[in-house]
């Protein structure tokens, strides 16, 4: 496996455009398409109150997973809260969308982006399918437009692509774009992805493969604790490279590129989070079970007390301890440890052990969580759970920006 230099994926061509749902003229619709049926699975929002295009898709995903051929993506409006008239309105998007492109009705699936409560212009959704239609293409420009045309309060594209190349000398590869930069919390995380492989997979595998992508990556993310109406992430198939994912070392390959591909977007959702200016990592280690420590690092990610202490450059691991201990699963105080490193290499600085503070240097403490990345590891002594979360810090620009979202 290894990082493409290239986003093509065989049989698979994208377009973004401007069709006037943003007032400043910027790219504001995407279309992805592919030459010929996709074996297609999604993952979708937890929350409650479900967009129109959530549940559009759901619908058309569960009558068959073998017939998708294109993806089409507006922002500014995430008609979500739109009522009958959101369901007709995501359902006139995707037969716009076929229409003009020559396939079936039920061979689109739509996504939303944007202000909940208002209704899509469909006047604009229909240019803009005119016009992406007339755009696609399967190069690296047309991918990066494509990212660039799902953006709302992001800062930057996000994009990520894997090329797996076999023993016999065959290669497939996988390509994703993403948007999300607020709304950020697991269960999925809030965000919206579209990833495609020309590799060919049963309905089966492409379901089981993203939910354990999925886990590991966009369920591992935080910005803000709020879990939007509208996250969504599809895997695509097309089988145009004629690779066929077959037997468990086919799938191992697969699943490592795929989860490779969803942890690159995950983290570049987090690192452009509103108004971020520190990425960070909570590492729990310890837990009685995975589940328990994804728990507690969860709470930690989302610790409004703690997010604000990385923003300000102040190593206050108290609140980190009391977010942990307000988990609601098991820890032990008097075992735990925590430290803070700067990489992945680095043991870090033991903070608190024994239920007290260590004889740490405060300053080599702050200097630490100053920097622009900060690894958080705690061992709460409990067993051998793990889990890893990744998340931002809390900044004056974070309240800014969603104070004056809608206008």
């Amino acid at each position: 496996m290894t990082d493409s230099t290239t986003m093509t994926v065989a049989g698979f061509q994208t377009a973004g455009v401007a069709c006037g749902l943003k007032a400043n003229g910027a790219l504001d619709f995407t279309l992805i398409a592919s030459d010929r049926p996709c074996t297609t699975a999604g993952v979708f929002t937890t929350n409650l109150v479900k967009a129109a295009p959530v549940l559009y898709d759901a619908e058309v995903l569960a009558r068959g997973q073998s017939g998708i051929r294109a993806v089409a993506v507006n922002t500014r409006c995430a008609n979500a809260c739109t009522g009958e008239q959101g369901l007709a309105n995501a359902r006139e998007m995707a037969r716009l969308t076929a229409e003009t492109l020559g396939v079936p009705p039920d061979s689109v699936l739509v996504m939303s982006t944007g202000v909940i409560g208002t209704q899509l212009a469909m006047d604009k959704i229909a240019q803009g399918v005119t016009l992406a239609s007339g755009e696609l293409d399967s190069g690296d420009a047309a991918w990066n437009r494509a990212a660039n045309g799902i953006m709302t309060t992001d800062t930057r594209p996000k994009i990520a692509s894997e090329t797996v190349v076999r023993e016999d000398g065959s290669a497939y590869r996988i390509t994703g774009i993403a948007k999300g930069a607020g709304m950020i919390a697991p269960n999925m995380a809030t965000m919206l992805s579209v990833i495609v492989t020309d590799a060919a997979l049963s309905a089966e595998q492409v379901d089981r493969l993203l939910h354990q992508a999925v886990e590991v990556s966009f369920n591992r993310i935080v910005v803000d604790g709020d879990t939007s109406t509208n996250d969504t992430v599809l895997l695509l198939a097309n089988g145009a490279s004629s690779v066929v994912i077959a037997g468990d070392a086919d799938e191992a390959a697969f699943l490592q590129a795929l989860t490779a591909v969803s942890v690159k977007l995950a983290q570049a959702v987090v690192r452009d989070g509103e108004g971020a200016t520190k990425f960070i990592a909570i590492e729990v280690s310890g837990a009685q079970d995975d589940l328990a420590a994804k728990q507690i690092a969860n709470t930690i990610a989302t610790s409004p007390l703690v997010k604000t202490a990385f923003y300000g450059g102040d190593a206050n691991w108290g609140r980190i301890m009391a977010a942990a201990g307000r988990a609601g699963v098991a820890l032990d105080a008097e075992a735990a440890t925590l430290r803070f490193a700067r990489g992945a290499d680095d043991e870090g600085l033991l903070l608190y052990a024994h239920a007290m503070p260590t004889h740490y240097d405060e300053a080599v403490a702050t200097e630490i969580v100053k920097a622009d990345s900060v690894i958080v590891r705690l061992n709460v002594g409990m067993g051998g759970g793990a889990a890893t979360v990744w998340t931002c810090d809390l900044s004056h620009d974070y309240v800014s920006i969603n104070g004056h979202y809608r206008s």
